[in-house]
């Protein structure tokens, strides 16, 4: 395991990153010995940083959930990070491209809780008391570290990754449709890319959040009321250039649009 200094170092060299825009050299290339674990301690000094410059928490995502994805990445198990206030996009935002370490985009569901929750033993139904509403989102995937033989303990690192998210599209209570088949249609300038089913997020979209409440329950914190949580994507991650217009059709859940700059 890494030490408190080194873990300090590295959390402050993907702040630098993030501010350049320049991804530093694969972190398990550089300390083998590094952990999951090591990971998430970095995770947590760079958001106590960002914390601390003012930003404020807005949730938490989570990746790494489905099949397609897993297969995109090679990595083989869920991950997580944090969403901060700044982060969180109104449908029709226009995103500045260099703004981002070559940006890519994901279809998702977030929940947003209206009650506290907290493991161990959170299940699926605790998920959908405990939350007030879903509503349709896309994840802005921004990487700080190089993307080429990336493992588990990179991503996690990078705080999974996470970019921003834009939400749009109708926001509905759990009870009123069936999650698990909610759909998508994932459009870059007028020409559809990939589709998906939430089903293909641990077989139901609500998966993610009892299994992150799990996870966090190990390190003494829970989900509180208010967050939003990204359950996962259910398309493969696209890449986006300067310039290109990007469209997700939920259905009956309505659409988000953004577009880069």
């Amino acid at each position: 395991m890494l030490d408190t200094q080194t873990i300090e170092a590295v959390a402050d060299e993907l702040l630098e990153a993030r501010r350049t825009r320049t991804p530093v050299p694969l972190l398990t290339a550089r300390y083998p010995e590094m952990t999951i674990e090591d990971s998430y301690a970095v995770q947590n000094v760079w958001r106590d940083r960002m914390l601390g410059s003012g930003r404020r928490l807005a949730g938490h995502k989570i990746g790494l959930t489905s099949k397609a994805m897993q297969a995109a990445t090679g990595i083989s198990e869920p991950d997580y990070g944090v969403i901060l206030d700044d982060m969180v996009l109104e449908n029709g935002a226009t995103l500045e491209w260099d703004a981002y370490t070559h940006p890519r985009v994901e279809v998702e569901l977030a929940f947003v809780l209206g009650k506290p929750l907290s493991g161990p033993g959170c299940t699926i139904f605790d998920v959908l008391d405990a939350t007030d509403y879903v509503v349709p989102a896309l994840e802005i995937l921004d990487s700080r570290i190089q993307m080429e033989g990336r493992t588990i303990v990179d991503t996690i690192s990078d705080n999974a990754a996470m970019g921003a998210m834009v939400v749009g599209g109708n926001p509905v209570r759990p009870a009123d449709v069936d999650l698990r088949w909610v759909s998508a249609l994932l459009y870059r300038n007028q020409g559809i890319e990939e589709t998906g089913v939430a089903a293909g997020v641990l077989n139901h979209p609500a998966a993610g959040v009892y299994w992150l409440a799990n996870k966090l329950s190990a390190h003494g914190t829970s989900l509180e009321a208010g967050e939003i949580i990204l359950a996962g994507s259910f398309t493969r991650p696209m890449w986006v250039y300067k310039g290109d217009t990007v469209h997700a059709d939920y259905g009956p859940l309505g659409s988000i649009t953004c577009r880069f700059e």
